[in-house]
This record gives structure tokens, sequence and C-alpha cells, in this order.
């Protein structure tokens, strides 16, 4: 009994060790892994968030190309090249349309079935019909939410203004879970009166992780087979989630309500029957691609609406308060961003519209500089659909290997940003600047976000309605580069907030 107990104890450490030659055996530098959680130790348990844990690899290896890493026992590789990044996110798409953000890719619990989540033939024609619902003319007709919601937070900030310290971070987030219920569900959520309402609550346990989540998240990559029916969401968010979106179809009938929000978006693209389009994944004998179909089931338009609510608010809201966070620190700045905003609007009768935040070139630049040094998305994955080799290094890497792109820590990289730890808007002199292969804050080639200019003009208005009224000063408590939360996942955001004083301006209009 002795001897098999020990025997099994050997069988189990390497099982646990099974893939840690594979970088090795490539040439590929990397950290000795541990067994089981490879290099990953200190996101499991949740000291470091995945994003920090993709930068720390990145500095450690200033002159490699790329770095071997090992999630659990699954090898992935750090990529530092941007000619490299740009092949795999766009010219060999083809060969990296997955996120790999899934340790399991045939048991996926409904939520996760959802645009960012999805890989493959379920992301391709989920993004076929959706990219209609975030058209120019969709958002446009979507503004009047934004205005409305604008409004709202300033005169939620008169309140704010009386205070001597308030997180930001929270105002905007108010803000935008504000804007993506009546965007979203037509629903007044009241978010912005009301701090602890039930959506608010809804949101921030989206991205609140427990131990239970980081526990569950961890045996999902350590044993991606046995622990493939565990559930990354807890149950809780799953029945509110279901609970509200059915609630408001049943209120519509499953018909649109002429209301212009997501989910009267989501319910005309279910009319326009099945989506068809060619396979990703699956090729006929003479090598075209199959032809496939999906049905708009409640269950994945649901899933859609929850990664809608989700990314809507979080990103957004950080990557605006970390703007304002910014501009407390550089009040040169602010003043000319804000003698931009008093005089665009006053062309608008002091009203924030689609036509105005387009003129707002100064705002702009400051919000694409803060994206810069703080991106909330701050890594992007991808997952090898064949065996490839990237031709820069020579290098071959089987099917299943996930990259990892580390653009925090290569939009803060000073080969590529002079004195990237400066705030210096003048950086970006025309929108190219903005939207080049190196700075790409939402991704880039066919996965990039599809929803980028919504959050980018949702962004905006809420930026361009606090400046407008309220100057932001720094507080003794404010500190210049906040620290990032280690349960970050997908987004980040910053221990202890981002606190700040409005202060009211007497000389606007």
């Amino acid at each position: 009994m002795y001897y098999i107990v020990i025997l099994a104890l050997v069988a189990l450490y390497l099982y646990g060790i099974r893939t840690f030659n594979y970088w090795k055996k490539r040439g590929v530098k990397n950290d000795p892994p541990i067994a089981f959680v490879g290099n990953n130790l200190n996101q499991f348990i949740q000291k470091t968030s995945m994003a920090t844990m993709a930068e720390e690899t990145y500095l450690k290896y200033p002159e490699e190309k790329v770095v071997g890493f090992f999630r659990g026992t699954r090898p992935e590789l750090i990529i530092r090249d941007p000619d490299i990044m740009k092949r795999i996110l766009v010219t060999d798409f083809n060969n990296f349309y997955s996120r790999g953000l899934m340790p399991n890719t045939q048991v996926i619990e409904p939520l996760m079935q959802n645009l960012f989540f999805a890989d493959g033939d379920l992301w391709k024609l989920i993004r076929q019909r959706f990219s209609l619902a975030f058209s120019t003319g969709k958002i446009k007709a979507m503004f009047s939410f934004i205005t409305e919601r604008a409004e709202k937070l300033q005169l939620l900030a008169d309140e704010v203004a009386k205070l001597d310290s308030y997180d930001v971070r929270e105002l905007m987030a108010r803000y935008t879970t504000d804007f993506i219920g009546a965007c979203g569900f037509g629903i007044n959520m009241d978010t912005l009166n009301d701090n602890n309402s039930e959506f608010r609550k809804l949101g921030r346990r989206i991205f609140i992780r427990t131990p239970r989540d980081a526990t569950r998240g961890a045996l999902k990559f350590i044993f991606p087979n046995i622990c493939k029916h565990l559930h990354f969401l807890a149950s809780e968010l799953e029945d509110s989630m279901n609970y509200l979106v059915k609630s408001v179809l049943n209120q519509r009938n499953y018909e649109p309500s002429g209301q212009n929000d997501f989910i009267d978006l989501m319910l005309e693209l279910r009319k326009k029957g099945k989506i068809v389009g060619e396979s990703l994944e699956e090729k006929n004998p003479d090598g075209t691609p199959k032809t496939v179909e999906l049905d708009l089931s409640d269950s994945l338009l649901i899933a859609q609406v929850f990664v809608f609510f989700g990314a809507g608010f979080e990103t957004s809201s950080t990557a605006s308060s970390h703007t304002l966070h910014q501009l407390a620190f550089n009040q040169g700045y602010q003043r000319k961003v804000q003698a931009e905003i008093d005089i665009v609007l006053k062309k608008y009768n002091n009203k924030i519209t689609y036509e105005a935040i387009n003129e707002m070139k100064c705002l702009e630049k400051a919000f694409y500089e803060s994206l810069r040094m703080y991106p909330p998305v701050a890594f992007l994955m991808r997952k090898s659909a064949s065996q490839y080799t990237i031709p820069e290094i020579d290098l071959i890497i089987d099917k299943n290997v996930t990259v990892v792109i580390p653009i925090r820590a290569i939009f803060n990289d000073a080969k590529y940003f002079e004195d990237p730890s400066k705030f210096n808007p003048d950086r970006f002199t025309s929108s190219k600047d903005m939207k080049n292969s190196v700075f790409i804050p939402f991704g880039d080639g066919p996965r990039a976000c599809v929803a980028a200019r919504l959050g980018y003009m949702q962004s905006m208005a809420g930026l361009a309605a606090i400046l407008h009224k309220f100057d932001v000063e720094t507080t003794p408590e404010t500190i210049l580069k906040p620290k990032s939360d280690p349960t970050g996942i997908v987004s980040e955001n910053f221990i202890g907030g981002l606190p700040l004083k409005l202060r009211k301006r007497t000389n606007c209009t």
C-alpha cells in the first residue's frame, strides 16, 4: 500500500510537469515553472492580475522577441515584438481567430457564449450579425441616451463637489452603468442617484473576484477536462442576468419596441432569421469552407447583453476616470481641454451632441494618452488553430498554443513611446498616431472591439460633462501612479479607487 501511494504521488507530480520542456526544446527563454501552476501561481492566488503577470514577464527579458510562459501546465508565448504582434492579430488572423480564454472549448457556460469569449464559428457568426448593431447610424440613434446621462452626471457632480474627496472611478461607473441600463435595456437604472442600486451592485459583482471565483478559475486552467463543468461565473450573476433580460423580453413580447436600445437591436437582428456564413473551422472535401448557420436563441441573446452590460460600463468608466486622474495632475492641459470644450459646446447651445464630441480634439488626445498609460484591457490573447511558424524568429508552435500580447507593457515601453511615464497628449499629432500598429487600445484586426466607437463616445461625453462644469484636483489621498487590482482578469481596475476633488468652475457658460 505504501508503494502504491508513492507511485501515485510520483505519477501525479509527473502529470503536473509534463509540458514544462516545451519552450526549452524550442530555444525560448522562460522562468522556471512550478508543478501544476506553471509560472502563474501569483495570479491563481490573486496576488497579481493576468495583465501584470504578462507585463512582468515582458520586462524581465528586454532582448527577446518572445518569452515562454506556463499558465498551469498550458504553454503560452508572451509576444514582445510589434511585427509579430501585427502578424498574429491581422496578417495571419485565420490561424489566430480564437482568444483562448476558455480552458475547455467543448463545454462553455451559457453567459460565456458571448462575442468577447466565443471562439471559432460561434464567434464569427455572432460578429457577422452584431457588427450591424454598432454602425455609425446606430450609434447616432443611441446618442440621446448618452446626452441625457451626461446631463444627470453633472447634477450628481454638483453634490460630489461639496465633498473634500470622491472616488471618480465610482462616479464614472455610476454614469456608465446608468447609460448601459438605458441604452442596453431601456430601463432607468438610476445608478447616478442611488449608489447602492441593484444594477450597480450587479455591475460590481461581475468584476469582483472572490476566493470562490479564483479557486474555480485555477482549477479550470489546471484540470481543464476534469473541471470543464465548473462555472467561472457565480450562479447569482447568471440568475440575475437571465431574470433581467427575460423580464424585458416578456414586456416587449419578444418584438422590437422602437426604443433603439441594445435589446431592440438584438430582436431586430433575430428577426432576420438564421445567421449563415462560411466556417472558420470546417472544410469541404475540396478545401473550401463549409457553410454553417446559427439561431440567435434566448440563451445566446442573453449572453450578448451580459457582455454589453459588463464591458460597456467597466472599460469606459476606468478609461474616463483615469483621464480625469491624469488631468488633475496636469492642470495646464486641463485648462486647454476646458477651453476647447467651452468653445465647442457654445456652438451647440451647451448641449453634448454627437457632432460636438467629434470636434473635441484636445480632449480626444488626453483620452488616448490616458489609454496609452493605463489601458483597461491590458493584454490580448490568441490561440493557434494549427501548427504555425513565426517567420521573424523561425519558431514553430503547435496547435492550441496561446499567445499573449501585453499591450500595457508595450504602451509604456520607451522603445515605442518617448518618456512613457509622462502624461503628454501632444505626442498624438493626428488620428493616425492614435491608430497605428503599436498603439491598439481597442485591439486590432477582425477581433478588435466591435463597440469601440460607442465606448469612445460614451467616455468622451462623460469627460466633457464633468470638465465643462468642474475642475478636477488632487487630494492628500490621490496617488500619481495607482496600483492595479491584483484580482483583475480581463479588465484592470485600481486599488483604492481614484480619489479626486471636484470644484465648481466659476467661468464656464
